[in-house]
C-alpha cells in the first residue's frame, strides 16, 4: 500500500513539476533593462516587452542566443517639459559565455517631448515610448 502511496506522490509531483517547468519554458525569454528608474521600473518595462514579444519571435531568435535590451531616458526639463527616448534592441547572446554581444539584429528608438507635464504623465510617455519601441522591434522581425 505504502509503494502506490509513494508512486501517486511521485506522480502527482512530477505532473507539477512538468506543468511549471511548460509554462516557463513557453516564455523562456531573456530581457534586460536599463533604464532611468524614475521614469519606469525594471520590471514594469520587462513586463511591457514580455506583452509584446510573442512566442513565435523565440523560436527564431531563441533565448539560449538573443536578448531584448530596453533603455528609457529622460525626464522632466528644468523648463518644466517631458522629454523621452526609449531604445529596444535585439542583441545577439556569445556562445560560451552567454555575454551580450553589442551586434544589435534590430533596433527601434522613439521619441516624445511633452510640455508642461507632470511626473505621472512623463512616466506614462515613457511607458507608451517603450511600448511603440518594442513593437516596432517585434514588426520588423515578425511576419504575420
Amino acid at each position: 500500500m505504502s509503494i502506490v502511496l509513494k508512486s501517486t506522490a511521485v506522480l502527482v509531483l512530477l505532473a507539477t513539476m512538468a506543468g511549471g517547468a511548460w509554462s516557463q519554458g513557453a516564455r523562456n525569454v531573456e530581457l534586460l533593462d536599463y533604464s532611468t528608474r524614475s521614469l519606469i521600473s525594471d520590471e514594469a518595462a520587462k513586463k511591457v516587452m514580455a506583452e509584446l514579444i510573442p512566442e513565435k519571435l523565440w523560436k527564431v531568435y531563441p533565448a539560449s542566443k538573443y536578448v531584448f535590451i530596453s533603455q528609457v531616458e529622460g525626464g522632466i526639463t528644468p523648463a518644466g517639459a517631458c522629454a523621452v527616448t526609449a531604445r529596444v534592441m535585439l542583441m545577439p547572446l556569445t556562445p560560451t559565455a552567454k555575454a551580450v554581444l553589442f551586434r544589435p539584429q534590430k533596433t527601434a528608438t522613439t521619441f516624445d517631448a511633452l510640455p508642461a507635464a507632470t511626473a505621472d504623465q512623463c512616466k506614462a510617455a515613457a511607458v507608451a515610448k517603450l511600448k511603440e519601441a518594442t513593437t516596432a522591434v517585434v514588426s520588423g522581425l515578425v511576419k504575420n
